[in-house]
């Protein structure tokens, strides 16, 4: 049963996560660094409710994170996509890869496609990346993506975390696109 749609580029399956993904994921959060801006390390009982927080907004909103699986070899790379949970700062296309798929460029890859369909099928207006300002290499991504620092925030309780927001327009991503 697939909650939502399968995206796929050159080198990527986006699809809703799904049971077997459960032990990447966690291992994904468990890792001190790949976390280090994702609220830090989880252990497993913690990257269960994530995950399934995550699948649950598939049901609740008609949309959420992609698990992300790398064609050639079938492995989960990490999750990505759209986010936007109450008191969120607006409407997030996030990433988060394993960090033995770092420097693959799968996270602007995987993003664009989650951007493309943002804007297509959930017809949303804008499309932001809440970044910790110490970020760097997700910042580098922003920047591939074609997005700027829009403003500052706060992310609602429990993370309470200070952070840039980059984005862009719908008509500045297609006037990009279309370039």
């Amino acid at each position: 049963m697939s909650l939502g749609p399968t995206l796929e580029t050159a080198r990527l399956i986006l699809r809703p996560p799904i049971a077997e993904d459960f032990d990447a994921w966690a291992a994904f959060v468990a890792d001190e660094e790949a976390g280090r801006f994702l609220g830090g390390a989880q252990p497993r009982p913690v990257a269960w409710r994530g995950m399934c927080t995550m699948t649950g907004a598939w049901t609740v909103a008609g949309f959420s994170m992609f698990s992300v699986v790398e064609k050639a070899s079938g492995a989960w790379v990490g999750r990505l996509g759209p986010w936007s949970p109450d008191g969120w700062p607006g409407t997030e296309v996030g990433w988060g890869i394993a960090r033995e798929h770092w420097g693959k460029g799968y996270a602007p890859e995987g993003a664009t496609a989650a951007i493309d369909w943002a804007f297509d099928q959930l017809g949303w207006t804008e499309v932001i990346h809440c970044i910790d300002p110490g970020n760097v290499n997700s910042q580098n991504v922003a920047r591939r993506l074609g997005s700027t620092i829009l403003r500052h925030a706060v992310l609602p309780p429990p993370l309470n975390d200070s952070v840039d927001v980059w984005g862009q327009t719908r008509e500045q991503w297609q006037a990009r696109r279309n370039a």
